[in-house]
């Protein structure tokens, strides 16, 4: 007889659990406010970068370590999905301008200290960069390339995760909010359903439950710049927020800086666009013609210590608190909770907590 699994929150964490479950013969209900889009989730607002070592300029080393092992699990995971998702592993480059070099030379440093080869970091020229993103080289005159990290198209693999659900059999109650959770047990407005296991991947819809859960706002702009030929993600070094730009398919580029302490879901506000773009266009001129094609906020989840968190229960999982590294650790942080699922076997305790924060 089939395991059967009953998922409150269908935004990243929901749907990974839901395809690997159904990879393993489990019988998969989601429970979701939002429509099976997905547009109201942090991952769809997000920009899915894969950069365990760049992260490194602000994450604790064992979420890197976590993410290096994340981004072996991305490609096998991705072949599991019924549509192709936009998925390149061709390196990051970091650049800073002269008068923030001390940043990039910061970066180096931290990351220095923790990675095990020397070869997943390469200190570069203004000749180098010219190598790998000519369009910089006019720019910058030095940088950091990490020639292993790469990024994964969100809103691909959003719309991918929800294809293979739903041909694969998933039953989806969509526009449905979660009013209560226990151990095998999902309740909602329309009465309590009961499973074999309960998982809890509601981000900070699991509040109630996970008290010093805390939002953490994030702004995005997608952009259409022609004159802009950039090949893979690259981050802008800067004291007081560092720009990022990753490349997408018809000249579009998803370009992010903010990260602020609020669970504020208004629009993206002036101050921050302007700064975006400001410094978009000092990365690249060609950011001068391109046209705004969307601003896009969402909050993500955080614990007080901007680690996240698996709360292992007899007949209930929650994973939460995934703050700006849902995309960097998902598949490994998956592979964690279900081992814990299936052989009892606990690997990286400081992911386990006994009970909710």
């Amino acid at each position: 007889m089939m395991a059967t699994a009953g998922i409150a929150g269908a935004g990243l964490m929901g749907r990974l659990v839901a395809v690997e479950l159904l990879e393993r013969g489990w019988d998969v209900t989601l429970f979701d406010r939002d429509t099976r889009e997905g547009e109201q989730s942090a991952a769809y607002t997000g920009a899915g970068m894969l950069a365990p070592w760049c992260e490194l300029e602000s994450c604790e080393p064992e979420i890197s370590r976590l993410g290096e092992e994340a981004m072996v699990h991305w490609p096998a995971f991705l072949q599991q999905l019924d549509q192709p998702v936009g998925f390149q592993q061709n390196g990051s480059l970091v650049v800073a301008h002269p008068r923030d070099e001390g940043e990039l030379s910061r970066l180096q440093r931290r990351v220095a200290r923790h990675i095990p080869h020397v070869s997943f970091m390469e200190s570069v020229s203004h000749k180098r960069i010219g190598e790998i993103e000519p369009e910089l080289s006019r720019t910058f005159n030095s940088g950091l390339f990490f020639p292993r990290e790469g990024h994964v198209n969100n809103r691909d693999l959003m719309s991918s995760m929800r294809t293979t659900l739903e041909r694969r059999g998933v039953t989806w109650n969509h526009r449905t909010a979660v009013t209560g959770l226990a151990p095998g047990r999902v309740c909602t407005a329309n009465g309590q359903e009961i499973f074999d296991w309960a998982f809890d991947c509601r981000g900070l819809g699991a509040r109630t439950d996970m008290t010093r859960l805390r939002g953490v706002r994030g702004e995005v702009l997608y952009l259409y710049a022609p004159d802009v030929r950039l090949q893979r993600p690259v981050r802008l070094m800067h004291p007081r927020y560092p720009l990022y730009v990753i490349p997408r398919e018809g000249n579009t580029f998803v370009i992010g800086a903010t990260s602020i302490e609020s669970d504020d879901m208004g629009e993206v506000t002036v101050r921050s666009i302007l700064e975006m773009l400001s410094a978009a266009y000092s990365l690249h001129s060609g950011f001068a013609e391109a046209g705004v094609l969307g601003a896009f906020v969402n909050c993500r989840p955080a614990l007080p210590d901007n680690r996240p968190c698996i709360v292992a229960l007899d007949g209930l999982l929650r994973i939460n608190g995934l703050y700006r590294h849902g995309f960097l650790l998902g598949p490994a942080l998956i592979q964690r909770a279900l081992s814990w699922l299936e052989t009892g076997t606990v690997k990286d305790t400081w992911l386990f907590r006994d009970v909710p924060l």
